[in-house]
């Protein structure tokens, strides 16, 4: 992909008017909103500065004194992860994750860090070289930034690559509550190109059915994947036209899980890490690429398939939305009339799980706890889609007016499976039964 250099980059965010020609010492407003990084409307111009986020944002920046100013503000933030539940996280600038910090190798960056919260703080460059006493470490490497306090960290961005940022005080507590978000550094001199470049950062929670705080102490039982800090089907999809050369940056700031994040229709090169650049020798193709904790995985892809195609983890509880390990194995149980009889001393008793959780999906009017939602809710084009968390939709299409939501995929005639029909099973040979 083309790189963005400072004249383009500073252009490109001048147009959502972030650019100031405040001094040196000053936070200027315009830097504590984002810049939105979905793309939508009519098809953009493909320029060197178009790095997506769904569901997400971009940090802006400034030019001044010789770097890039940016400023995080570190703060509590109501953050909804799909409809119909909501929590009050710690964020970046009124968003979880935070706004994605852009900027090329061999920039000089100077990123002030204002705590609003009501505990200290700092940032760690996750993956960035950085001198000693700017790798954000409380205690170690620095003083915490106590409340409401400004520090200023400055260095020079020698690599390029997907990285990260996240909190490094109290991270048990801090990253859990969503203090997390990521930072990609273009190349100078880039040797690849591509059309899309999205990126995606991966996270768990543990948002207990009818609290409206994630519980940072939790250790095994997290009840909600997020992408971009949304839970399916609160996932943008993203929407592409077909023969589009694709790039995905994934990074992984779960507390505890590993992510193995798999493609339908199509197959990946996977070809950097946090690390840097894979050698193109050392590059190898897949359809599910396991994205460790604390790394970075990116892909390239060309999509040549049109379709909705799932984009996901595979670790099946990581696609189910709230869902705890205290339930009972109801698999192949007979109820023989329990529920007749339960339902006078427990009214709108119902027995569930017996031929598994699918049917949780047609049951959308039981009521549940406030701030809570169902295991699996959301209606596709033919049936519910029994899937939720860490899940969105790949949709590839000719002839693309927009980047909005296309609406479902139409499938040619003779391409959808459907229902066998007798003379059908009795042509080729088939008994049922």
């Amino acid at each position: 992909m083309a790189t963005p250099d400072d004249d383009e980059v500073k252009k490109g965010v001048s147009r959502r008017e972030v650019i100031a020609s405040t001094g040196v010492g000053m936070l200027s407003a315009s830097l504590l909103s984002t810049v939105p990084a979905v793309a939508s409307g009519a098809l953009p111009e493909r320029s060197a500065h178009s790095l997506e986020v769904p569901n997400g944002a971009l940090l802006p920046w400034k030019k001044t004194a010789g770097a890039k100013v940016f400023h995080l503000v570190a703060e509590e933030v109501e953050h909804e992860f799909m409809p119909g539940l909501k929590a009050k996280c710690w964020g970046y600038n009124g968003r979880v994750h935070g706004p994605v910090i852009e900027a090329v190798e061999g920039d000089r960056v100077r990123i002030y860090v204002t705590n609003k919260l009501p505990a200290a703080t700092t940032v760690h460059w996750h993956g960035a070289i950085v001198p000693n006493g700017m790798d954000g470490v409380g205690g170690l490497t620095q003083k915490s930034i106590l409340p409401g306090e400004t520090y200023r960290y400055e260095f020079e961005l020698k690599q390029h690559g997907t990285l990260m940022y996240h909190s490094h005080h109290d991270e048990m507590t801090q990253m859990a509550m969503g203090l997390t978000g990521l930072f990609v550094i273009h190349p100078r001199a880039p040797q690849s190109r591509v059309d899309r470049d999205f990126a995606l950062l991966l996270h768990e929670w543990k948002v207990v059915p009818g609290t409206e705080r994630p519980d940072p102490n939790e250790m095994t039982d997290f009840n909600l994947l997020t992408m971009n800090g949304k839970a399916f089907p609160g996932t943008a999809p993203l929407v592409i036209e077909r023969g589009q050369k694709v790039r995905i940056r994934l990074g992984n700031l779960s507390a505890m899980d590993h992510h193995p994040i798999h493609i339908h229709g199509h197959r990946f090169w996977v070809t950097q890490t946090d690390g840097g650049v894979i050698p193109q020798s050392g590059q190898w193709p897949e359809s599910t690429v396991l994205v460790p904790t604390g790394s970075t995985r990116t892909i390239e892809f060309v999509a040549d398939n049109d379709g909705d195609w799932p984009f996901h983890c595979h670790m099946t509880h990581h696609v189910m939305n709230q869902m705890g390990h205290g339930i009972p194995n109801m698999m192949g149980v007979e109820p023989h009339g329990l529920d007749a009889k339960a339902m006078p001393l427990l009214p709108g008793y119902m027995t569930m799980g017996q031929a598994g959780m699918g049917e949780m999906a047609h049951m959308q009017n039981m009521p549940v706890p406030p701030n809570s939602v169902s295991i699996v809710m959301a209606k596709g084009k033919h049936d519910f889609i029994t899937m939720g968390g860490m899940f969105t939709v790949i949709k590839v299409r000719q002839g693309l007016k927009s980047y909005e939501d296309p609406g479902w995929y139409e499938n040619p005639k003779g391409t959808l499976a459907t229902y066998a029909t007798e003379a059908e099973l009795q042509r080729d040979g088939i008994k049922v039964g």
